[in-house]
């Protein structure tokens, strides 16, 4: 795969070796001088095409969020669902309410699994063009269905494109933003998908008093509002630079990295371009091809196994019961319409911890976020669990409040740290060449335990089945501490080091708890930190 780019890549590095090697050392050290207000200035227009593959996210946030509001609309439930007698009326059963949750993740899974060879075949900006396309046509196919099974069928090719929006949104981040914009760029990613929850919420609540056809309808069309925006700006966006290179179009690399700048001392596109080349030559000689067989060979074993263990545990610890949280307020007791408020709120404050995490990347590392995220989860979920656990629980409503407040933090918790950090942690930790690969084979993972969570989340809840309502902080909260304890011994540090420094920290087997403090002279004289 791609072995011809890669031999005249290998050409031109043997010709010019030492020249790129010193222009790479230039570009390194300006990329460790730039702080982050520095770098929004330096490079405006990164920000700006981040952004807008970032904003394909908000799609996918928006409709794992709008579906579950449909269960509660008459109209909806008329036309898709099952009369069971005049005592019960009109209901989706729990069957198709489960496949119709299952379509997503399943087709997230398929999309994100196959997103990478069309990706490094055809460009970011290319597959994410026929996205586009299809997105336009399987909303089309949600909004008229005939049928439960059309609909199904609907959510589960949606699905299969939003999974390609989430590995090729945080690849072309990377590959387009400077060092000090990485982190804040991709946690951006976990904001976008907040910010498509949030508008779902509001849709639901502003269609719950339709009793026509339009209250299932409006909110499938909404999506559509964001496809043009996005197909206009895609239009002017620039391909990505590390691809451009591994393609051996190394001049139009040159031209799209001078857009991403403003010219200034600071910038020395020469230099970038000639880490870039380094980086993607080094990486050729190390690694034997693209595929996802190589991601599991040598250093790289390590660099995929963080990329999935950050995702498994985002979606372990505790964001699938988040994802309940207004059942689960309902479940311990309070008001219906109380639930309902709390769940805004609680969808709200999501979105002020994902703009409170860019304060945080910008004085601590990756790898310390993470862990004490998780860590502040597993205290969290605990207490809720052992409040649950409190003598005459039932007639004492101060617990059920308490336990509210308390997914109010998890949630300010998990989206401040976890969620957003697991973004930046896989969408950076790969090689270069294997990015996508990588950021595929994370997402995949992650799909596939969501499924798991959406299967059994239900069954510990429900009060006809295990019946456990807060006590399911017990069974998050050890999971949460297992999390901590890889954290500590698996989870690197990569804050402040560029794509080549990792390569050679990962190749001379730095240990993980060293990252840090590692002097990068030291792997390229032999000698350990």
């Amino acid at each position: 795969m791609g072995n011809a780019n890669d031999e005249a890549i290998q050409h031109i590095g043997k010709d010019q070796h030492e020249d790129l090697h010193e222009q790479s050392k230039v570009a390194t050290d300006i990329e460790h001088s730039l702080g982050v207000i520095e770098a929004v200035k330096l490079y405006p227009m990164a920000v700006v095409w981040a952004t807008l593959f970032a904003w394909s996210l908000v799609m996918v946030g928006y409709d794992s969020g709008i579906i579950y509001s449909f269960y509660a609309l008459p109209a909806f439930v008329k036309k898709y669902g099952t009369y069971y007698g005049p005592e019960i009326g009109y209901e989706v059963s729990a069957k198709w309410q489960n496949v119709l949750g299952m379509g997503t993740p399943v087709g997230q899974f398929l999309g994100a699994f196959t997103a990478s060879w069309p990706m490094e075949r055809w460009g970011r900006k290319k597959v994410f063009a026929v996205s586009l396309f299809f997105t336009t046509a399987w909303i089309f196919l949600q909004m008229f269905a005939n049928d439960i099974h059309t609909l199904a069928a609907g959510e589960f090719l949606a699905g299969i494109v939003y999974g390609t929006y989430v590995v090729l949104a945080p690849t072309y981040a990377s590959e387009v933003c400077p060092l000090a914009l990485r982190g804040i760029l991709n946690a951006g990613m976990n904001l976008a998908y907040v910010i498509g929850q949030f508008v779902a919420s509001g849709v639901g609540k502003g269609v719950a008093t339709r009793t026509d056809q339009w209250a299932y309808r409006i909110p499938f069309a909404v999506q559509w509002t964001w496809i043009p925006i996005l197909a206009i700006g895609l239009y002017f966006a620039p391909e990505s630079p590390w691809w451009l290179v591994r393609k051996g179009r190394v001049e139009e690399a040159e031209v799209v990295l001078r857009r991403l700048a403003k010219e200034s001392p600071k910038v020395d596109i020469r230099a970038t371009l000639a880490n870039i080349q380094a980086t993607t030559l080094h990486e050729i000689e190390v690694e034997k091809d693209t595929t996802y067989l190589e991601c599991f060979r040598g250093s790289n074993r390590a660099r995929t196994e963080v990329a999935i263990m950050v995702q498994i545990w985002q979606v372990i610890t505790g964001i699938s019961l988040i994802g309940y949280a207004v059942y689960f307020f309902e479940l311990a007791g309070l008001p219906v319409s109380a639930s309902f408020d709390m769940g805004v709120g609680n969808t709200a404050i999501g979105f002020v911890a994902t703009c409170c995490s860019w304060v945080f990347m910008s004085f601590f590392g990756r790898r310390t976020i993470f862990m004490y995220g998780v860590g502040g989860m597993a205290v969290a979920l605990f207490i809720i669990g052992g409040l649950d656990c409190a003598p005459n629980y039932s007639n004492r409503p101060g617990f059920a409040w308490a336990q509210a407040a308390l997914l109010d933090i998890l949630t300010f918790v998990f989206q401040g740290t976890v969620g957003p950090v697991n973004f930046v942690i896989f969408a950076e930790i790969g090689a270069t060449r294997l990015r996508s690969q990588t950021v595929a084979l994370a997402t995949s993972s992650g799909s596939i335990f969501q499924i798991v969570m959406t299967i059994a989340i239900p069954y510990m809840l429900n009060a006809s089945a295990a019946n456990w309502r807060g006590k399911t902080g017990f069974f998050f909260g050890g999971i949460s501490v297992i999390a901590v304890v890889w954290c500590y011994f698996r989870l690197p540090e990569t804050k402040g080091r560029t794509f080549e420094e990792l390569d050679y920290m990962f190749e001379a087997r730095v240990p993980p708890r060293k990252f840090k403090d590692y002097k990068i002279m030291n792997a390229e004289d032999g000698t350990e930190a």
